[in-house]
């Protein structure tokens, strides 16, 4: 699966697609409220209503993409089918190559406030060997990259594009780096390609717990961190049972009502960040819509999906040793977590553990300042 045709993107939504998107939150159907109060039930009315109200009315898309087009975008050709990244170039020579993967309902605005400590640290009061060329690609079927239009694209073979797309620049042995599918991504970029990559980090643990439990009785941590293992698998993983088993039906209603893929997203920001249930106590309105814009606006609501339906019960659940260098940040509100002895049950390399003073499943969005001196921390064992 070569990488071919690497060439210039800019974004460019056309207005009709603007006026149409303004148009269409103006006609939501609304539900009535829950019959319970809070998020128990999902996302409460009034905040979707409120926030889609800023979205018809105040949002502006175009100031993202002016973001975007300011920064080197590319489309590269890999196993046929189109991949968007961004590629961020250090001015420092020593720079090392660094992949980061987003995941759902995440996309390349994750890392955009990252993107410039991390390839110019010295301008930003760190230290020129923390330098990095930093490549984001959007996942197949998600955001500018093109939707597969047949089965197959796994997070293993996702993996394999990523090599021969950090070939394509230039990059044959890299870091790789990521949470949530990028994390299971990164997982597969170790164990498989171990010859390219030359360690990783990740911010969401990947482990098996009968191989925790062998290890004997937990602690009190280990206790709390299965617990909420079980919170999740009992209460939080209905929507990823949804898009593995039906994406297309799913995709109907997201794809035609931008409410409803705004309420989609909005419910995940609210349960996953490190916060009091609003997902606007650590990521402002606007940022949080630039993410649901980029689903919007490019119909990737289906095709996203389809990741965990391609991925579910395979590789992606793979307990094959992760035996390259291995850095793992724990972010306190994160969907579940994993003790230092329990991560050496799947990385016999760990260089670096730490449990970060705040932040949840969006790291990079919600906290930029530790997730980059996280990173730096991390991989600076791998030099």
């Amino acid at each position: 699966m070569a990488a071919t045709d690497l060439r210039p993107f800019t974004v460019a939504v056309p207005e009709a697609d603007l006026v149409d998107l303004r148009e269409r939150l103006a006609r939501t159907r609304w539900p009535e409220p829950a019959t319970t109060p809070g998020w128990e039930q999902g996302v409460p009315l009034d905040v979707v209503r409120d926030v889609c109200a800023h979205w018809a009315t105040a949002y502006d898309w175009r100031r993202l993409e002016s973001r975007l087009n300011a920064l080197d975008q590319r489309i590269v050709t890999i196993g046929g089918l189109d991949v968007h990244l961004l590629h961020a170039r250090s001015p420092e020579p020593g720079a090392r190559p660094l992949i980061l993967t987003h995941g759902w309902p995440g996309s390349v605005v994750e890392f955009l406030d990252v993107l410039g400590p991390l390839t110019d640290p010295v301008a930003h009061g760190g230290d020129a060997a923390d330098a990095f060329h930093v490549v984001c690609p959007s996942l197949p079927g998600y955001g500018f990259s093109e939707r597969p239009s047949g089965p197959g694209w796994s997070v293993e073979r996702i993996a394999a594009a990523w090599v021969e797309l950090m070939g394509a620049l230039g990059y044959d042995r890299f870091l790789a780096g990521g949470g949530d599918w990028g994390s299971f991504v990164t997982h597969a970029l170790g164990v498989h390609h171990p010859d390219h990559v030359a360690g990783v980090h990740v911010t969401l643990g990947v482990c098996r717990v009968k191989a925790l439990l062998a290890l004997g009785e937990p602690t009190a941590e280990e206790q709390a961190q299965l617990a909420r293992l079980r919170a999740y698998a009992a209460d939080e993983d209905g929507y990823a049972r949804i898009q593995a088993s039906r994406p297309q039906t799913l995709g109907y209603g997201l794809t035609d009502s931008p409410a409803g893929q705004c309420a989609w997203i909005l419910e995940k920001f609210g349960a996953w960040t490190d916060g009091d249930g609003r997902p606007e106590d650590t990521i402002d309105r606007d940022t949080l819509l630039d993410n649901v814009s980029l689903y919007w606006l490019t119909a990737t609501a289906a095709s996203s999906a389809r990741l965990y339906r391609e991925s579910f019960g395979g590789g992606a659940t793979s307990a094959l040793p992760l035996r390259v260098p291995v850095g793992y940040t724990v972010f306190p509100a994160d969907l579940f977590a994993y003790s230092e002895r329990w991560a050496r049950t799947r990385y016999p390399d760990l260089r670096h553990y730490a449990v970060a003073p705040r932040g949840g499943h969006f790291a990079s969005l919600e906290q930029p300042g530790i997730f980059v001196d996280e990173v730096r921390t991390a991989l600076r064992t791998m030099r």
